[in-house]
């Protein structure tokens, strides 16, 4: 009896899509995230109008992501991705020529509509490669592109700003953009659904989900700047946000052909997978908040230089990768990259604890973001390809899990962002108030600290303004020293984090 034939190969031009769209998706927000602040110096918007242009962007992506299966069914993969790219394009050149917040945030939203689909696009069109061991390639490109995307986009960021070009971003977001169009155009299939499979869309519940999004999604961005003086109105616009998705969602599930095929998804790995997807996202929205606060207001250390640093730290997620796609055909059992992926969040947390204004950027920090880089692509991937065995047998529904799933990770990441805000705004002011207790007049600790801040600056040649100088001084190291407390209490708990989810995933018996 003669051997089956070997499974043919994906075709290249497939591999590099998904891998770009990949890079694409983690690169936009990485960069981004990463070049808040200068972008906000050159455009001349305040820290909540940054926010809130993030918000509009995350609000117009779950939008996106809803109506993606629809769209594909009724235009086909190939003309779907080449318009999504062509929106993504004309948004990141419109933001690229902006010269004012408002022209910002426009070029923002139209980003969202064409880059909210990368994502779940990239790891849809794994499954047009057929079921075969060959598939795993697939998966081993989408996932190299997320850890290209992670790994680069501080880096990249750090040098564009750094050649005073911001604008720069963006145009290496087109440059890669127009390379994933060519490839796009030349390997995916322009085949449409049969109308009476096509699933349907209500206006109603469109509007349900996309205002349930903003009002949620708005009320965890004022969290970060005004929870304390307005937290009953935030309450109630999160509470109403989250009453009109509830709505969208019994609206769906009891649909015949629905936007998105909530019954088709009740798989306890799907769930499970879910979970532990939305807790990354909010790790990596947190720790993205967290680190460069950490670096650049207590450790002193330039804006360029933490880019370049965390680029350095985070290329863990390559080395990591390049093994577990090896150790993976050969040990596929998953409970060990569970493990040792939330130990090195542990060890990442334990690491930065431990951290005092005379740190070493190389002996204390980057070993810390090595640990950071090897959890994220270890739980990452490994979920990736756990989460979705049991709805990958059917496109539609491997597009509705995808779907869910992304728009999860859109609410994910501004949770992590706002939970960082909030516990480093709440630590700070403890720790502030606990150091401020000496710094009064009168007080024998702040007398002493005082003349010796002024002798010294009156040595330098500070003259009259040698005190004012001092108390000035003073004050600026008592924030440094709270905000550091804060971070050293944050990281503790990181590391709570990743020893009770490497306990989880030992003892589960889910995914195996």
């Amino acid at each position: 009896m003669s051997s089956p034939a070997p499974s043919k190969a994906p075709p290249a031009a497939l591999l590099v899509t998904i891998l770009l769209l990949t890079v694409l998706e983690f690169l936009q927000s990485g960069m981004l995230a990463f070049a808040a602040a200068p972008i906000m110096g050159e455009i001349g918007a305040s820290p909540e109008e940054f926010s809130l242009a993030a918000v509009v962007y995350a609000c117009v992506a779950i939008a996106t992501i809803s109506k993606q299966r629809w769209w594909v069914e009724r235009f086909g993969w190939r003309n779907f991705v080449l318009a999504s790219l062509g929106l993504f394009i004309a948004g990141a050149l419109l933001t690229a020529m902006s010269n004012s917040y408002q022209s910002f945030l426009v070029g923002r939203a139209v980003m969202g509509l064409g880059g909210a689909a990368f994502m779940t696009s990239s790891r849809v069109l794994v499954n047009l490669i057929p079921a075969s061991p060959q598939r795993f390639m697939g998966i081993k490109f989408f996932a190299t592109g997320l850890a290209l995307g992670i790994t680069l986009a501080p880096g990249l960021a750090a040098w564009a700003v750094s050649h005073g070009a911001w604008r720069g971003i963006f145009y290496i977001l087109i440059a890669v953009a127009l390379v994933a169009g060519a490839f796009a155009a030349l390997s995916l299939p322009s085949e449409l659904t049969a109308s009476h499979l096509r699933s349907q869309s209500q206006p109603i519940l469109f509007l349900a989900l996309v205002s349930g999004s903003f009002l949620l999604l708005y009320a965890l961005q004022r969290s970060q700047y005004d929870y304390f003086g307005s937290a009953t109105g935030l309450l109630a616009g999160a509470a109403c946000g989250v009453l009109a998705l509830v709505y969208f969602g019994r609206a769906v599930w009891q649909h015949d052909r629905p936007l998105l095929g909530l019954q088709a998804l009740r798989h306890p790995r799907y769930l499970v997978g879910i979970g532990l997807f939305t807790l990354c996202y909010v790790l990596l929205g947190a720790n993205n908040y967290v680190l460069p606060v950490l670096m650049q207001r207590t450790m002193g250390f330039s804006w360029h230089t933490v880019g370049w640093v965390q680029s350095l730290g985070l290329a863990s997620t390559l080395i990591t990768w390049a093994g577990m796609a090896w150790l993976m055909p050969r040990s596929p059992e998953p409970r060990k990259y569970f493990v040792v992926g939330f130990l090195a969040l542990a060890c990442f947390g334990w690491q930065l604890s431990r951290l005092t204004t005379a740190a070493s950027m190389w002996s204390d920090v980057i070993p810390a973001l090595l640990c950071n880089g090897i959890f994220l692509i270890s739980v990452m991937a490994t979920t990736a390809m756990q989460t979705f065995k049991d709805v990958q047998h059917e496109e539609s529904v491997m597009s509705h899990a995808q779907q869910l799933k992304n728009m999860v990770a859109q609410f994910g990441t501004a949770l992590g962002v706002s939970i960082a805000t909030l516990a480093l705004q709440w630590r700070a002011t403890e720790h502030y108030n606990l150091l401020n207790v000496h710094l009064t007049p009168g007080d024998p600790v702040y007398h002493e600290a005082v003349g010796q801040l002024t002798q010294t600056l009156m040595s330098h040649g500070a003259g009259l303004q040698a005190e004012p100088m001092a108390l000035s001084q003073l004050a600026q190291m008592l924030n440094q020293q709270a905000t550091l407390l804060a971070c050293l209490d944050y990281f503790g708990a990181i590391v709570v984090v990743g020893l009770l989810g490497a306990s989880a995933m030992f003892f589960q018996r889910l995914m195996r």
